[in-house]
């Protein structure tokens, strides 16, 4: 097998020019990646509705993959005593899931990779539908456990392919607040989730939950069907734009396609005069005919050339070494550490004396975690765009992925000052407020980081993309699993305290010391990782 560098893939290693600065008018960007003239089945000339309802049914299967999962623990209280079960050992109700929602993305992603992404989620949403009846008609803790496990397995399809959807329909200026949603989507179900399953508990049965589950998949399950058409596509190499080694004056040898952008948000439409000369794709009439509605219903794609699934399987496992992928994974584990733990303690604390809550009222936190996940995705999203569009206007219209590192200065502060507010609450046995902040703020990591750090790992190696953040899913998860396996342990021994204030110390090293080495190095680093010879 030949191995390639990134260089071969991507001669632009993420730097790209983002704004036709010699353009009169300040709103002309320019479209990255580029999408074709001439194929109308290219994901980035689909129309806005089209793009929308796809990537908002992907949003949904993963929302529902934590919704249920993850949505159980106000019930955990009620749980132990109906199947009685220690707290440790109705925990792995969650823990165990969350392992298999990391391993398993190193066997969806090489399948969608050669098969396609759209069978892979037809499949495994109908697996999740099925999954979640056999949780409602459960009549032992093992079985309920398992349950979980095989929902988990389906769901693990849309951690980190999910993700690569947004690199697949949305461009460059785009991508920040499209992968916000998604990690609203994802941390959503861990919040929602458990605000409705402590009412219906509380009226119901926790059996109810799972069943309001199964009528929600079934019906994503259609619109998966239905309305989610085959996103992969074999793009042209080197359509990105090369600017290091551009000097003034050299924009007009840069192949590029600017796209106006309506001060209303509106599509950028192409403009056909700005595209270069040097394009492959330049200079051919022939436009390919669009697939048909039934056409684009098919579940088979066919797959790479020169290629096969053992090497989609082999492929991604070198990547561990790119620095990007490193940071994206350990910052988004220790966020869904810090988040996961105190949806597994919470219950415990108030649902028991001095609080003796009740699991509806307890289910009342989640408003705080979803405020603050809510937060940390518009931070993250949003906003992170709107910065790194200003700072490419400022420097001459070129854009450097390490400009959205910028802003983890708010989840480093906020965060961090989150679980020591958790921490104190708890032990001190404070008013219930102060869990409710400190739950808000901690939340606000685990939308904010992976918003802000898969998406810069999508900008260094997007050729690549599916492949690197199914590894930052994948470790991100394993990681979180064995910090996860010994919270329990680790209060009981140490306190509340000391636990949540070392976490704090953790998030804040590994978020804060990674960004500031990766701003100061990382466009160097991107540099000369892209000539190590390590892609299959």
């Amino acid at each position: 097998m030949r191995l390639h560098t990134l260089h071969e893939l991507d001669k632009s290693e993420g730097t790209v020019q983002l704004h036709e600065i010699s353009h009169a008018e300040s709103d002309t960007i320019v479209l990255v990646p580029r999408p074709s003239e001439t194929d109308p089945n290219d994901p980035f000339r689909w129309p806005a509705w089209k793009k929308n309802v796809a990537f908002s049914s992907v949003c949904a299967f993963t929302f529902l993959t934590n919704y249920a999962i993850g949505g159980l623990a106000p019930a955990f209280y009620v749980l132990s005593l109906e199947f009685n079960q220690t707290m440790a050992q109705t925990s792995d109700l969650l823990i165990w899931p969350i392992l298999v929602l990391g391993v398993f993305n190193f066997f969806w992603v090489p399948v969608a990779n050669y098969c396609g992404k759209r069978p892979v989620f037809v499949f495994a949403s109908l697996l999740l539908t099925v999954s979640y009846i056999w949780g409602g008609t459960a009549k032992s803790f093992n079985s309920l456990l398992w349950s979980n496990i095989i929902a988990a397995f389906a769901g693990s399809s849309t951690e980190a392919l999910g993700a690569s959807i947004v690199n697949d329909l949305f461009f460059l200026h785009e991508r920040g607040a499209k992968m916000g949603i998604y990690m609203n989507a994802i941390s959503g179900g861990n919040t929602i989730g458990p605000l409705f399953c402590g009412f219906t508990i509380q009226r119901l049965s926790w059996r109810w939950h799972k069943w309001i589950a199964v009528i929600l998949t079934g019906i994503n399950f259609l619109s998966v069907l239905f309305f989610v058409p085959e996103t992969r596509y074999q793009r042209n190499e080197g359509l990105n734009v090369a600017v290091p080694t551009a000097q003034p004056g050299d924009s007009a040898e840069i192949p590029t396609l600017v796209a106006r952008a309506s001060e209303k948000g509106e599509t950028p439409k192409v403009d056909p005069k700005s595209s270069q000369d040097s394009s492959p794709e330049r200079g051919t009439t022939n436009e390919a005919l669009k697939k048909t509605y039934l056409q684009e219903l098919s579940l088979w794609s066919s797959a790479p050339p020169n290629t096969n699934l053992l090497k989609m399987f082999l492929r991604p496992l070198p990547m561990i070494f790119y620095p990007c992928i490193i940071y994206a994974f350990l910052g988004y584990a220790i966020s869904l550490v810090l988040t996961v733990a105190i949806n597994i303690l919470n219950p415990f604390v108030l649902q028991a004396p001095p609080y003796s809550w009740s699991p509806m009222i307890n289910s009342l936190i989640n408003i705080a975690g979803f405020i603050g996940n809510l937060s940390g995705a518009y931070a993250g999203g949003w906003l992170v765009d709107v910065y790194t569009d200003w700072r490419a206007r400022r420097n001459q219209g070129v854009f450097e992925p390490e400009s959205r590192l910028w802003l983890l200065v708010l989840p480093t502060l906020i965060t961090g000052a989150g679980c020591l507010v958790f921490g104190y609450g708890v032990q001190r046995t404070l008013h219930w407020s102060s869990l409710f902040f400190g739950y808000g703020m901690v939340s606000f990591a685990l939308t904010a980081v992976p918003t802000i750090t898969m998406t810069y790992v999508s900008d260094c190696l997007l050729p690549v993309n599916a492949d690197a953040l199914m590894l930052v899913n994948g470790l991100k998860n394993i990681v979180a699993f064995g910090f996860l396996y010994g919270i329990i342990p680790w209060v009981d021994t140490t306190g509340y305290i000391i636990c949540f204030g070392t976490q704090a110390g953790i998030f804040v090293g590994i978020v804060a010391i990674g960004a500031v080495w990766l701003i100061m190095f990382g466009t160097r680093m991107r540099h000369v990782q892209a000539t190590w010879r390590i892609i299959l």
